[in-house]
C-alpha cells in the first residue's frame, strides 16, 4: 500500500515502481509496497481529537463503489471489495463506538455482531471503548429476525433506532430479544440528526455508518455526515446497482475535502471531510 494524499516531499520524489522500503506511518513513502499493518491504519483512520468542549460525535462512512458507480454486485458489496478494502473495513469498527447501519443491509449483507480483536485490545481500552463496537440498525417497521446472532449473542446490546410511531409489538419483541430500542423519530423512521444526538447521549461519539445506500442518503441530505471513507473498486458491473447514496436529491451539493488517498492493487482508499 502506498500514500498518494497528502503529498509530501518523499512521495513527491517517488517514480512509479519507487518506494519499495519500510517505514512508519509518518513517514508515507516508506509504507509503499508493503501491507501496512493495523496499528499504521488506525493511526490513518484516527477519528479527530476532542475539542475544548470534550469529544463532539462525528459520522463517518464507509462504503465501496465501482468505477462506473456501483455500490454492489449481485446485491452484495463483496465481489467489488479486496483483502485491503476489507483490512480498512476492519480497521474502521474497530475506531468506532457504533457502526450504524440499515435493516436491508443488515438482512442482504448477513449482518453479525462486531468481534473482539485482540489487535485492537489496547487501542480501545486507552480510548476507553468497550472490547467491540455496538451495532445500531435503523429499521421503521422493526421486520428483522430477532433470533439471528446479532440480537442473541452480541459483546454489547444491540441497538434498533426507530421512531415513535413504530408498531409496539415489534418493539416488544426487540427488546425480549435483547435489543435496546431507541426512538430517534417522531413518525416511523428515523430523523438522522436526533440518531446522532441519541447515540451521543448513549456515550458513542465515534460513529461509523456502513450504510446502505438508503440510509446514507438520508444521512447525506440532513447534512450530519462529517467523513467519507470511499473505496474505488477498479472493476467495472454496468447493471442497474444502487450508487452509494440514494433518495432525493439536495438542493445544493454538499462540497466535501479531500483528507488523504491510499492505493493498492488498483483499489483507491479516498477519505473525505466536511469542509
Amino acid at each position: 500500500m502506498r500514500r498518494l494524499f497528502p503529498v509530501t516531499e518523499e512521495t513527491a520524489a517517488q517514480a512509479p515502481g519507487e518506494g519499495r522500503r519500510t517505514g512508519d506511518a509518518s513517514a508515507p513513502g516508506g509504507l509503499a509496497g508493503r501491507e501496512w499493518t493495523l496499528a499504521e491504519l488506525a493511526a490513518a483512520y484516527a477519528y479527530p481529537e476532542p475539542g475544548a468542549a470534550g469529544r463532539a460525535p462525528w459520522l463517518r462512512a464507509n462504503m465501496v463503489s465501482t468505477l462506473d458507480g456501483a455500490a454492489q454486485h449481485e446485491g452484495r458489496s463483496q465481489p467489488i471489495s479486496s483483502a485491503a478494502d476489507m483490512r480498512i473495513f476492519g480497521t474502521l469498527r474497530a475506531l468506532a463506538d457504533v457502526v450504524v447501519v440499515g435493516a436491508e443491509t443488515v438482512r442482504q449483507e448477513g449482518y453479525r455482531p462486531a468481534r473482539a480483536r485482540t489487535e485492537f485490545e489496547a487501542l480501545r481500552e486507552a480510548a476507553g471503548q468497550g472490547p467491540a463496537p455496538a451495532i445500531a440498525v435503523v429499521t421503521a417497521s422493526l421486520e428483522l429476525d430477532f433470533a439471528l446472532p446479532l440480537f442473541t449473542s452480541p459483546l454489547v446490546p444491540t441497538l434498533i433506532l426507530t421512531g415513535a410511531a413504530a408498531a409496539p409489538d415489534r418493539i416488544a419483541a426487540a427488546e425480549k430479544a435483547g435489543a435496546r430500542v431507541v426512538i430517534a423519530g417522531d413518525g416511523m423512521g428515523i430523523d438522522p440528526a436526533r440518531a446522532v444526538r441519541a447515540l451521543a447521549e448513549l456515550g458513542h461519539t465515534r460513529l461509523l455508518t456502513e450504510g446502505g445506500p438508503r440510509l446514507l442518503g438520508q444521512f447525506v441530505a440532513s447534512g450530519v455526515l462529517d467523513e467519507l471513507c470511499l473505496t474505488v473498486s477498479p472493476m467495472l458491473t454496468a447493471g442497474d446497482a444502487q450508487r452509494i447514496a440514494g433518495g432525493p436529491s439536495v438542493r445544493v451539493p454538499h462540497r466535501f475535502t479531500l483528507a488523504s488517498l491510499l492505493e493498492e492493487d488498483g483499489f483507491l482508499f479516498s477519505r473525505y471531510r466536511r469542509t
